[in-house]
């Protein structure tokens, strides 16, 4: 793993790149890649929105990132970046991961394996009791406890084990929700649990900030159990995010006569390993703990054959950036020369890919073939006969232009 660390004005170009308009966890990866760093993939933002089809796209200015770095200092907050050694193994693995989060309490306890723990926020008193044993034999077991910090099942999690708690936030360090549970928050920093929010400081918490935190939740996670959960219960989105990101799911089964069991039964149904105690949980997780997440990423490492500090000096970027162009969802850092920021893995050009014209125009003919129903990137790649690594260039203008929506599996579809 890279122990590179970035400057401090890397970390602001990062910053500001992150909280510009329209670029997300991919697009950020995909900006990095194309111009090296941050700080020239922000130079690069208005002419990439206005091929996309827009004249003007907001730009976090430096001053603004400047008053957030000096907001989370007040409140305790540090800022670590994919690749740094702080942040945490599993997150980075995952493919949606956030460049940067911010982290309150004691980093360490990131470094621990941990476990996902969700459910209803109008629990029942046997989901509850159920949840604070759970959580406090798998605290005794050398877990950390990861959950959204909402009622109910999260609240019963953090509450049994404080002090290997941590808390994911969906807004700003300083808003949080509920807000009855910030004396809470306070009892787990206090004991040497954490938090962490991708959101910038005085960001309220809106609804789709919700599943946005769901997937950190069982990124972080070696497995989640999620306990009491109608069907239509956002606990299932976390699910769903952890079977996407290759995590264990446990579901705790329930009475077939309370809606609060119907998710998670169905969840059992469909292959959730069923939990009925934390020794079901611990059985299945302890042999991920020593070669998972290490052996993910160093795996990928080795695709990349020569160090970029032995090659970066021969070729340019685009020159070398071909063949780190390895077929994988989750971005991977790679340690660079000098001032120069790390690099990420991205998906290689599809082997059945079929051949363009010549002269066709690559934004002609994803526009094409895009529309709202959601299509996988490599369905467009074979459709439209262009590389993947073209594909990907026009879908982040069209992202950074507004004109595109991301779902799951690494599909995309075209807003109207």
């Amino acid at each position: 793993m890279t122990t590179a660390r970035l400057t401090d004005e890397q970390r602001i170009d990062w910053l500001r790149l992150i909280r510009s308009e329209n670029v997300g966890p991919r697009t950020f990866r995909a900006l990095i890649n194309r111009y090296g760093g941050a700080a020239k993939a922000l130079e690069a933002l208005p002419e990439l929105a206005r091929k996309g089809g827009r004249n003007a796209i907001r730009i976090a200015p430096r001053s603004q990132i400047l008053r957030e770095m000096e907001a989370a200092e007040r409140v305790g907050g540090r800022f670590l970046a994919m690749g740094e050694p702080e942040y945490p193994k599993p997150l980075h693995a995952a493919d949606t991961a956030p460049p940067m989060i911010c982290v309150r309490g004691d980093p360490a306890i990131l470094q621990r394996p941990a476990v996902g723990i969700v459910g209803s926020r109008n629990a029942s008193a046997a989901g509850l009791t159920f949840t604070g044993r759970l959580a406090g034999e798998l605290g005794e077991a050398g877990f950390s406890i990861v959950s959204g910090l909402a009622r109910g099942i999260d609240t019963a999690a953090h509450k049994a084990v404080p002090a290997h708690t941590i808390a994911i936030l969906a807004g700003g360090h300083d808003r949080i929700y509920p807000a009855q549970n910030k004396a809470l928050l306070e009892r787990i920093l206090a004991e040497g649990g954490a938090a962490v929010s991708e959101m910038p400081l005085g960001w309220e918490p809106r609804a789709r900030d919700f599943p946005r935190r769901n997937r950190i939740v069982s990124a972080l996670s070696l497995g989640v159990v999620v306990i009491e959960a109608a069907r239509r219960s956002g606990s299932l989105i976390t699910a769903r995010f952890a079977m996407e990101q290759g995590r264990e799911v446990f579901a705790v089964p329930g009475s077939p006569l309370d809606p609060r069991a119907e998710g998670t039964n169905d969840l059992i149904r469909q292959g959730a390993n069923l939990c009925g105690s934390a020794e079901h949980v611990i059985e299945t997780l302890m042999p991920l703990i020593d070669t998972d997440w290490e052996s993910r990423i160093e795996a990928r490492e080795d695709l990349a054959g020569d160090s970029i500090e032995d090659l970066w000096d021969e070729l340019d970027f685009l020159d070398f950036a071909e063949p780190l162009l390895a077929p994988m969802r989750a971005p991977v850092p790679q340690e660079v020369d000098g001032d120069c920021e790390p690099l990420f893995a991205e998906d290689a050009d599809h082997p059945q890919a079929l051949e363009a014209a010549p002269d066709a125009d690559p934004r002609r003919v994803m526009l094409e073939l895009l529309g709202p129903s959601p299509v996988s990137v490599d369905d467009l790649s074979r459709q439209s006969g262009l590389p993947v690594r073209v594909v990907h260039s026009v879908l982040m203008e069209l992202e950074i232009s507004g004109r595109l929506e991301r779902h799951g599996g690494n599909a995309v579809s075209l807003l109207t």
